[in-house]
């Protein structure tokens, strides 16, 4: 297989996962925009799902929030995202939205609180068990606001005790993606505020726990990318929560603010196996100003983008220049490929995939947008108040 096939071959088994909750009304703490035909139900997200794998043919799976997502019939759900040429993907839980979770909830100095959180947790790998899916992703909003509020130690300890108490409840071939974020909602201490401490837990825990890096969670200046090839060359990173911002959690369209970081996050995935590792790389953005499917498509393009320049490294060139020493060598051969335009080829690799080779223009004449807006009169729309 000649290079360029080998990088064809990469961009056409790649998979990206969307999430149920960006189809639906979402935003910041301060408002949320709603739009007209946004889904009413998980059935409805998926349909529009279908839309944007349909399009861009790598967005296979959708991931599920619960309680967001809550159905009667998980395996029906499932069969309905089967039917549409879809899968379910990760299960994430929710641990943050309940007022009983106020000072926390695994982390809960209550024991009361912690046993309803890691009951939810339990309920949350039933339904893995439903959907068949691999992974379920935590994200705990645990944390304190001012000195002494509580005892910092002893949280780590309850949220140690809980995570061992889901783990063990995991079947096989499931995993837990543990997720860190520097602060929001908690501004003195975040129970779980970066990569090591999820690491450290992780590795307590056994090798069906991973790290989930999400690219918002960080501080300005943090160095992503060294993070990525740090957890591949330990064999714990899970998967990616892509976004972009450019302040704190901004939940923006991945790519948006500094595109060039996604590319380097991707040429760590690159050198690290990270494509046949096992990770998983989904999408975790609000869309509350833009159209939600369209904002999603162009999502999946931009990591699409980023990973074709990742692909097109020369890898033997950068080896050659790290080696002598070459400073400008090495950068060069990195600044080649990111400068490369790809869109044609990534034109080309849709054409030989019997795709429209621009799936946003595809969508505009699809009629869907139109049809959904008529259709989804009524009822309650999806989506979070602020």
């Amino acid at each position: 297989m000649t290079e360029l096939a080998a990088v064809k071959a990469a961009l056409k088994s790649q998979a990206v996962e969307t999430p149920s909750w960006a189809y639906g009304n979402s935003g910041t703490r301060f408002k949320v925009f709603a739009q007209q035909g946004v889904p009413r139900s998980p059935w409805e997200k998926l349909d529009d799902a279908a839309q944007v794998h349909a399009f861009t043919g790598v967005a296979p799976t959708v991931a599920l929030h619960i309680p967001w997502d809550r159905v009667d019939d998980y395996a029906a759900l499932a069969r309905h995202a089967e039917d549409r040429g879809l899968r379910l993907g990760t299960i994430n839980s929710n641990t943050f939205q309940d007022d009983a979770y106020r000072l926390g909830s695994v982390c809960h100095p209550d024991a009361a609180v912690r046993r309803k959180a890691v009951d939810h947790l339990l309920e949350c790998v039933d339904i893995m068990d439903a959907t068949g899916s691999r992974d379920l992703k935590l994200w705990f909003a645990d944390g304190t606001n001012y000195p002494g509020q509580d005892d910092i130690r002893a949280r780590q300890d309850r949220l140690a005790e809980a995570l061992a108490e889901v783990y063990g409840r995991l079947g096989e071939e499931q995993r837990m993606l543990l997720e860190y974020k520097l602060f929001e909602p908690a501004f003195y201490t975040t129970d779980v505020p970066d990569w090591g401490t999820a690491y450290a837990h992780c590795l307590k825990l056994g090798p069906k726990a991973q790290v989930v890096v999400d690219t918002g969670h960080h501080a300005p200046g943090t160095n992503i990318e060294f993070i990525v090839a740090t957890l591949l060359r330990e064999g714990r990173l899970g998967g990616f929560d892509f976004n972009s911002r450019f302040y704190a959690d901004d939940d923006l369209m991945v790519g948006a603010a500094d595109p060039f970081q996604l590319f380097r996050i991707l040429h760590e995935v690159v050198r690290g196996d990270g494509f046949g590792s096992g990770v998983a790389f989904m999408l975790d953005q609000c869309h509350n100003i833009e159209a939600k499917i369209p904002a999603i498509i162009r999502s999946v393009m931009n990591v699409q983008e980023a990973t074709a320049k990742a692909l097109l490294v020369d890898r033997a060139a950068l080896a050659d220049a790290q080696a002598a020493g070459d400073v400008l060598g090495a950068n060069a051969v990195l600044m080649d490929a990111y400068n490369t335009d790809v869109r044609p080829l990534l034109r080309e690799v849709r054409e030989e995939m019997g795709l429209d080779p621009d799936p946003l223009a595809a969508y505009a004449r699809s009629g869907w947008a139109e049809k959904i807006v008529a259709e989804r009169v009524g009822g309650e729309q999806a989506g979070w108040g602020a």
